[in-house]
């Protein structure tokens, strides 16, 4: 639901882009800035999933500011349970 959203606002946005420590989520990229997404459900750690994998240093040398945004979803709530965010950059 979130990458078609942003991409229906015509964004770049970009699913499972890969790197060579794993697959970012999502990566939107607006205005020379990077938003990198990590989505957990039901689990914790997305923020020290962002960190650990060091995601986004694939953008580090061509990003204005780097924002980390770690979203946790309950399956019972069917709701967001935690949104943590960090600018890296």
């Amino acid at each position: 639901m979130i990458y078609a959203y942003l991409a229906s606002l015509g964004m770049e946005v970009h699913a499972e882009d890969t790197t060579n420590h794993g697959r970012i989520d999502l990566t939107l990229r607006y205005d020379g800035a990077t938003f990198i997404f990590e989505f957990k459900v039901d689990g914790k750690g997305a923020m020290e999933q962002l960190k650990g994998m060091g995601y986004h240093e694939k953008y580090m040398a061509d990003s204005k500011a780097i924002t980390l945004i770690a979203m946790e979803f309950s399956s019972q709530e069917r709701n967001i349970v935690n949104i943590e965010w960090e600018r890296i950059k």
